[in-house]
């Protein structure tokens, strides 16, 4: 079993209403195949199909606030309650005295010691490698998460070999950053490209943060456009995916775009999508009241993997 896991950050459930959440307003037929036609909101939380099942994460973590990258993401690739050790919300980058949990419990050196091949599939420019050179303790959990356990982050090589997508997902801004070589994709093909990686590594992970930007934003056709876009990209996994060996997850860290009256983040759920690899599971899979801690324990099921601890 492979898992393909599509990280967005910034998406909650929130309202079925197209004036104020974007996700009713933008075009997904991908993610509406996925979920026959339906699309989660807050009266509508839980949906299952034959091919996918969604349930809703709660994000605050028993925290009072609003929920932040930093914390959120620590507690959604570890396993552990990061709002509650340090007693806040905090992001977007890790606090620092959650550096040694994530050294100890992200999921890509958890698959490691297991003896598996994770692999980060996002792709970053040189200014990247140089900014994270000197300041490595200001950069996302995942990219932390990689370090720390030795993984490689893939550079313009990889992107340009194929083995790598863009965080923008068509490779639209790589001119830009001084890489005219680098040539624009569909989201189609982008997707197909993620599917391809699981053949050499058996988790991937492909984090979109440009859904929390157009949230934060406020501008309704950016964020139509983004959620567009990544559809897209998911038309491309799901024709490529081989469902019989692969589950495909879909997650966030907190809530944003679905709430354009506003610009921070909310307090909603956040979407868990599983599908393939044996859908009827999911459900035994997911408690009824989960959270962010438990996506951890979740993919080294799908892996079969025994972990000692505390499972969700």
């Amino acid at each position: 079993m492979k898992v393909l896991f599509l990280f967005l950050d910034g998406v909650g459930i929130g309202r079925k209403d197209p004036s104020v959440n974007p996700l009713f307003a933008a075009r997904l037929p991908a993610i509406r195949s996925l979920l026959g036609g339906a699309l989660p909101s807050l009266r509508n939380r839980r949906i299952f199909t034959r091919r996918a099942a969604l349930f809703p994460l709660d994000a605050t973590l028993g925290v009072s606030g609003l929920p932040q990258s930093g914390t959120g993401q620590t507690a959604l690739f570890t396993g552990e309650n990061a709002s509650k050790l340090i007693g806040r919300h905090f992001g977007p980058h890790p606090y620092s005295t959650l550096r040694p949990v994530i050294q100890a419990k992200n999921i890509f050196g958890v698959l490691l010691r297991s003896g598996l091949k994770p692999y980060f599939a996002n792709a970053f420019p040189q200014k990247f490698f140089d900014y994270a050179a000197e300041h490595e303790s200001r950069l996302t959990v995942t990219t932390q998460s990689c370090m720390m356990s030795g993984i490689p982050l893939s550079s313009a090589a990889d992107l340009r070999a194929g083995k790598a997508v863009s965080a923008d997902i068509t490779n639209v801004g790589w001119p830009q950053m001084g890489y005219p070589e680098i040539s624009e994709i569909t989201p189609a093909e982008a997707g197909r490209r993620l599917v391809g990686l699981t053949e050499d590594y058996d988790f991937v992970l492909f984090e979109y943060w440009k859904t929390d930007h157009a949230g934060h934003s406020r501008n309704r056709d950016e964020a139509v456009e983004v959620l567009e876009r990544f559809d897209g990209m998911l038309a491309g996994v799901i024709d490529a995916t081989d469902f019989r060996n692969t589950c495909l997850m879909l997650t966030s860290d907190h809530g944003n775009i679905e709430d354009l009256r506003t610009k921070s983040h909310t307090r909603n759920p956040v979407p868990l999508l599983l599908a393939g690899g044996g859908r009827p599971r999911f459900e035994r899979l997911v408690p009824l009241h989960a959270d962010l801690t438990c996506v951890p324990s979740i993919v080294t099921r799908i892996l079969q993997i025994p972990v000692s601890g505390t499972m969700c």
